[in-house]
């Protein structure tokens, strides 16, 4: 199947999404022009979605693909588009390999976390803590667990050090976003966490985690978490400073 071009052009920029024929359950979300819409039945690179999609050639059935949205004037509002259905439809349900573009500075939020985001109200941090950024792996549409798991390990630190801190602070673009109660440090790659799945654990990966070190808390007490969480951290940080992990009150 293909689209002519004057049917492309009419499109402009779209957002499509592939679905089970049967279920209905859809499984893929994406963007593009012209033809872009058709070339995952092409697509033989090993992953989810072309599992899915041989999975259901060996079924003799074929995806039904829809375009959910076109006429679509640049490719900034398709990528915030999709991101924002690949969000809503969460993106563990999908076989699409990351949440959407720019999910974790515009994506699914809720109004304490659109608040912190823009007001970046001040806090001054007094307890023996550890602040962790996780920019790198954050999105507002995370689970309680997976927020957990990403802040806990795998970190380079000066683990003696670290024993002294009674919470850690999971930070996320300079603003508070949850608050744990440190109960002991561990090797990285020894407790049983969601990260596991996201590691592929060859000699290299075992020998990079021997010099990494993770958590096992829980939540900070309430009152604790209601007084810092979503507040705001960026003084602390110099600009340019690049070190995830930054000590406080514990020297």
């Amino acid at each position: 199947m293909k689209l002519s071009s004057s049917v492309t052009r009419e499109l402009k920029y779209y957002v499509y999404i592939y679905s089970h024929p049967v279920t209905k359950e859809i499984f893929y979300v994406g963007k593009g022009t012209g033809n872009r819409i058709f070339s995952h039945l092409k697509d033989i690179k090993e992953s989810q979605k072309v599992k899915y999609l041989n999975d259901l050639k060996k079924q003799g059935l074929k995806p039904k693909i829809e375009i959910l949205i076109h006429g679509i004037k640049d490719e900034t509002t398709a990528l915030r588009v999709e991101a924002s259905i690949i969000d809503l439809l969460d993106v563990h349900n999908l076989t699409n390999k990351q949440s959407g573009w720019k999910s974790a500075t515009f994506g699914r939020m809720t109004i304490e976390q659109v608040i912190s985001t823009y007001e970046k109200r001040k806090v001054e941090i007094v307890e023996p803590s550890i602040l962790i950024r996780i920019n790198k792996l954050f999105r507002y549409s995370m689970t309680k667990t997976e927020l957990y798991d990403f802040t806990r390990g795998h970190w380079k630190l000066n683990p003696e050090r670290a024993k002294l801190a009674k919470y850690a602070f999971s930070i996320y673009e300079g603003v508070i976003q949850e608050v744990y109660i440190i109960h002991s440090w561990f090797k990285a790659g020894t407790t049983f966490g969601t990260q596991r799945e996201n590691i592929e654990f060859d000699q290299i990966t075992k020998d990079r985690l021997t010099e990494r070190y993770e958590f096992i808390g829980n939540f900070a007490e309430k009152e604790i978490r209601k007084k810092y969480k979503y507040k705001s951290v960026t003084h602390y940080f110099k600009k340019g400073s690049a070190n995830p992990i930054m000590y406080f009150n514990i020297d």
